[in-house]
């Protein structure tokens, strides 16, 4: 599948554009349906949705909210797209807000339609096929197959955008000198490269991690980035760019205490992904510190030379 984005991803921007938009209208049509006819079997009752759940401690329900956040990660694609976006001071924000506010209509019916059809339990022992098991009274044995295929093309999706986008990204910041870049040999554009190095990495984790423990990786460095990246906004470029301070300063507590909750939580059940998390962070900031110290010392040079 991995080999398949990368494919796809050599083909050009508008093929991308339209193989995804197409396959994304394809898995929220699908979702919605199943939800629907999990959602008919129950009457579309509400009584799944107010019943009592298991006794968890606070913590562990704030820890929850570290991986519910990737379930929303799709506007960064955006973000990222930039200017291949058309008209993005004007488009980019649209995007964002039509994309969230899609997918959280689709989690709600999602969850409503699991909740009226499957005890707390049942969902548990279901987990990812948990939409399926709840449409099985409607949709059947088959209905375990198109969640599967939903699955599968969302999982493409998500793949093909995100390292269409971060492949863009970080190119941008090989020219802007930003991040270091080796060409080892390759032809083609820098984009390319990074296209095939984020490839690499990512079947390298699939092989050695399983979605759940790549996805709490994925969580810990997109917290981690998220509060650098809002601390560096507040502090930096606020008054340039006219953004709110309360806005900023609640942003960053929250992502701080679901952090720090998610953290705990990891620590006693997976000590692995948190000291493998805290590794990888120490070794990108190491890195950057000693690429960037080499870049500003050799620029320091080149102006000293220049005026001489």
């Amino acid at each position: 599948m991995l080999i398949f984005t990368f494919l796809v991803n050599l083909s050009g921007n508008n093929f991308i554009q339209t193989f995804t938009s197409i396959a994304s209208f394809i898995k929220i049509a699908g979702i919605t349906i199943f939800s629907l006819a999990a959602l008919r079997v129950s009457n579309f009752s509400l009584d799944g949705v107010l019943q009592s759940a298991p006794d968890q401690t606070a913590t562990a329900f704030i820890a929850s909210m570290a991986l519910s956040l990737l379930s929303f990660k799709g506007f960064t694609t955006i973000t990222n797209s930039g200017s291949e976006i058309v008209n993005p001071r004007k488009n980019i924000g649209k995007a964002i807000i039509l994309s969230i506010s899609i997918l959280a209509v689709l989690y709600l019916v999602m969850a409503w339609a699991v909740t009226s059809s499957l005890s707390i339990p049942e969902i548990i022992a279901a987990r990812d096929y948990s939409l399926a098991e709840a449409a099985r009274p409607t949709l059947g044995v088959y209905g375990l197959w198109f969640t599967v295929g939903i699955a599968i093309l969302a999982t493409i999706t998500v793949c093909i955008a995100s390292s269409f986008a971060v492949s863009r990204m970080s190119a941008m910041l090989t020219n802007m000198k930003l991040i270091p870049h080796s060409h080892l040999g390759m032809q083609g554009t820098v984009q390319r490269h990074m296209l095939v190095y984020i490839m690499a990495i990512t079947i390298t984790l699939t092989i050695f991690f399983d979605l759940t423990r790549i996805a709490s990786i994925g969580a810990i460095f997109y917290l981690v980035m998220d509060i650098i990246f809002q601390w560096g906004v507040l502090m930096r470029i606020r008054r340039k760019i006219k953004a709110k301070a309360s806005i900023l300063v609640v942003a960053l507590m929250l992502d701080v205490i679901v952090l720090s909750a998610f953290l705990w939580l990891k620590a006693t059940t997976d000590l692995l992904i948190v000291i493998l998390a805290i590794f990888f962070i120490a070794f990108i900031f190491i890195g950057e510190h000693v690429f960037l110290k080499q870049v500003l010392g050799n620029e320091e040079k080149g102006t000293s030379m220049h005026h001489h």
